[in-house]
């Protein structure tokens, strides 16, 4: 039967009518389900809210922690010194480590050149610091590359806080040039040692007010050239007896330092301050200081970091001095157990200029974390700390 007498039955009365009707309705419906069925519509896009974003539109840090394994949260927080004139051994050591941090510290430019550090970074799952002392004078990295610059001492005897943030800024383009992404400086020592001495010229002034305004001046034009600044040496070795290089370095009394040396990190750190907005961190030094430490130096030292953190307000990025290469630590601790007890008295990071050794420390610090020697909490909270500074998350 033709699909046209289907759809067309001659009408017959009574019974014969209703039947005709039912069978047309089935035949009908037969021929709707024979057609292909119509395409579901496409579900909906997500909305793209950007809600896993904070508005600088970097990835939460949490999100970030949460999914690092324990040996890498540690691994962050430690900043392994380099063999300048060896860019692949410094590249292997990132790929099979994933340290959070690399110090430049010597002054062969193999590393700084060529673009030798972008080799270094695609190593890393995490962006890498590149840290280096570039202060100026006696205490520079890449003079030879692009020049020198004068120390902190002759900056504020010949050039004005403008002239000395346009210094900076030009010093920090040429870092990130060549891959520098940390500057460890300036310094907010204060002291009328000798030029020669451990501080002596690489400090401002014996003003802390001219310290603050020369140091702000020459981290905020580094600063907007894109560079992390971290002020040094915190609590202050401008006026110390002894250089801990060599051995035991003592400060004048904590009430003494409060009202001189500790002047410039109020001012430039605390609330409002110019430079206290997580674009600059701080650096402990190896200091013994009476009414604050007792055997140990200060950054062994928990109440050190309880004073930074709550006397003077500061909740960004804090570094300790070498714990590799300087004898008022080497002299005491073995490189594993100095790591230790610098990340558990509350340093964020753990600097250490001798290179190589970073499997053992890491091994260490892992079993403390597992025999909760190393509080999980604050460990993510430092790790935190490190990924804002690279500018990782937020």
């Amino acid at each position: 039967m033709s699909s046209r007498s289907r759809f067309f039955l001659p009408a017959r009365p009574g019974r014969s009518r209703a039947c005709s009707l039912a069978a047309l309705l089935a035949a009908t419906m037969a021929a709707l389900t024979a057609l292909p069925a119509a395409a579901a519509p496409p579900a909906p896009a997500p909305p793209l809210t950007g809600a896993n974003l904070g508005a600088d539109r970097l990835p939460r840090c949490a999100a970030v922690v949460d999914a690092m394994s324990p040996r890498d949260k540690l691994a962050q927080r430690l900043m392994v010194g380099v063999d300048a004139s060896d860019p692949a051994t410094t590249a292997e050591t990132v790929r099979a480590t994933q340290v959070g941090g690399i110090f430049v510290g010597d002054n062969p430019t193999q590393l700084l050149t060529n673009q030798a550090l972008r080799g270094v970074q695609a190593m890393a799952r995490i962006p890498v610091a590149v840290s280096v002392d570039d202060e100026g004078g006696r205490v520079q990295r890449i003079d030879a590359l692009d020049g020198n610059m004068p120390s902190a001492r002759v900056m504020a005897a010949q050039m004005t806080p403008a002239q000395v943030k346009e210094q900076g800024l030009q010093r920090g383009r040429e870092q990130l040039a060549r891959g520098i992404t940390m500057d460890l400086a300036p310094v907010v020592d204060m002291g009328n040692q000798p030029a020669n001495a451990v501080i002596g010229d690489r400090s401002f002034s014996t003003d802390p007010d001219t310290v603050a305004k020369y140091a702000a001046a020459f981290a905020e034009g580094e600063r907007e050239a894109g560079v992390f600044t971290v002020l040094k040496h915190f609590p202050g070795h401008g006026r110390a007896v002894g250089d801990s290089h060599k051995g035991k370095a003592t400060t004048p009394p904590l009430d003494q330092l409060r009202t001189d040396d500790l002047r410039p990190y109020a001012t430039l750190l605390g609330p409002g301050g110019p430079l206290a907005d997580g674009r600059t961190g701080v650096l402990v030094g190896h200091l013994d200081v009476p009414g604050l430490t007792t055997d140990l130096p200060a950054t062994l030292t928990p109440a050190a970091y309880h004073l930074l953190r709550t006397d003077y307000g500061f909740d960004g990025l804090v570094l300790t001095d070498d714990l590799g290469a300087m004898k008022a630590i080497t002299d005491t601790f073995d490189l594993p157990t100095a790591v230790e007890r610098a990340l558990t008295a509350g340093a964020d990071m753990a600097l250490w200029s001798s290179g190589g050794r970073v499997t053992p420390v890491l091994d260490r610090l892992e079993q403390d974390l597992q025999a909760g020697r190393i509080d999980p909490a604050a460990n993510d909270a430092a790790v935190t700390r490190v990924l804002k500074a690279k500018q990782v998350c937020s």
